[in-house]
């Protein structure tokens, strides 16, 4: 896949650019300035929390529906562009969500570097003990 030389180079700066330009249009569309017929990201926020989980939900399965057609199509470069435009819709709807409850996709990266050299299934234990799921 090609790398656009136009975004940031780094993950993090990647999804911290989108994050800011995501609470932009969030901010426009709480002040009156965004109209959800004529944006997508204002469509969004006019849904509420409900709709925008509900997004993440059909985004979701629609990424686990492209990596088996991936997988059965013996990651064919065509399955495999497919499967990272279903990723990319889950992480940009994702992104809606965090911006929905003032989060930042570096609060993810933050809590990912703590769990980092911990076992998923001690990570997962810990939780459950601190009746966190």
């Amino acid at each position: 896949m090609e790398n656009n030389t136009q975004s940031p180079s780094n993950v993090d700066s990647a999804l911290a650019h989108l994050a800011d330009v995501v609470d932009q249009r969030r901010d426009a569309f709480k002040a009156g300035q965004a109209d959800p017929k004529t944006s997508y990201t204002a469509l969004l926020f006019s849904k509420g929390d409900d709709g925008i989980l509900k997004k993440i939900g059909e985004e979701a399965t629609e990424t686990v529906m492209a990596a088996k057609d991936a997988r059965q199509a013996n990651l064919a470069p065509e399955q495999q562009k497919l499967l990272v435009g279903e990723v990319a819709d889950l992480w940009f709807h994702c992104l809606i969500a965090l911006s929905q409850f003032n989060l930042r996709p570096e609060d993810v990266i933050a809590e990912l570097e703590r769990r980092l050299g911990t076992s998923g299934i001690e990570e997962k234990a810990a939780r459950k003990a601190a009746g966190q799921a």
